[in-house]
């Protein structure tokens, strides 16, 4: 269940779903998503749902991660990319193989810990981590191309939007009972709203933990 063949499987379902950025589905065939996950759910990593990876945090379903992936990159090249939420660290792994280099912030700290080493084992170097509230995002690191956040809000603030650059986007889930996958794009004249697919993630917290 977690060999080469049952990727490809997963691969061509997702085309079978709709996901048509063959970059992205290259960059999702390369990647063991079943390290990502407990090893008690190592057999179901190549399944389309989402996955418990504790501390009350889930990985994304395949089709989620490669939605959004594909909204984020918009058939374009990507320099420097903010992911809010690094969780397991499955889309961020996917990010670095589509960006020059990516910021992610976390702000479960022994999650990140955990994760931060998995990255490190599967020597993805374009990459900083980082301890942090997302809903601040990096300004320091700022502008950037795409911002993806990967957990559903009500709002984005004016503070994270100004760190996008102008023709950037930000890909998120947005809405309480009912949620909606959302692209807010920058331009010249301020910022343009599209509401897409209904979704289900956790809800975004602002503040760290420690332990």
């Amino acid at each position: 269940m977690t060999s080469q063949r049952t990727r490809m499987r997963m691969i061509e379902r997702l085309r079978n779903y709709g996901i048509t950025d063959e970059i992205i589905l290259s960059v999702m065939g390369t990647i063991p998503r079943h390290l990502f996950v407990e090893e008690a759910l190592a057999s179901r990593a190549y399944e389309d749902v989402a996955l418990p990876i504790n501390y009350g945090q889930t990985i994304s379903s395949p089709w989620m991660v490669a939605r959004m992936s594909e909204l984020l990159r918009n058939n374009s090249s990507l320099n420097k990319v903010l992911e809010i939420g690094t969780g397991c660290g499955y889309q961020t792994a996917v990010l670095a193989k589509l960006a020059n280099y990516v910021y992610s912030v976390e702000r479960i700290g022994p999650l990140l810990t955990r994760t931060r080493i998995r990255l490190h084992k599967l020597q993805i170097k374009n990459i900083s981590l980082k301890h942090a509230d997302g809903l601040l995002g990096l300004p320091d690191a700022s502008p950037f191309d795409g911002i993806i956040m990967t957990a559903v809000t009500t709002h984005i603030p004016d503070t994270l939007l100004e760190q996008l650059t102008i023709g950037g986007r930000i890909v998120f889930p947005r809405g309480s009972n009912k949620q909606n996958l959302c692209i807010i794009e920058k331009n010249a004249n301020g910022y343009e709203e599209t509401m897409l697919e209904e979704v289900n993630f956790v809800p975004i917290i602002s503040g760290v933990i420690k332990k």
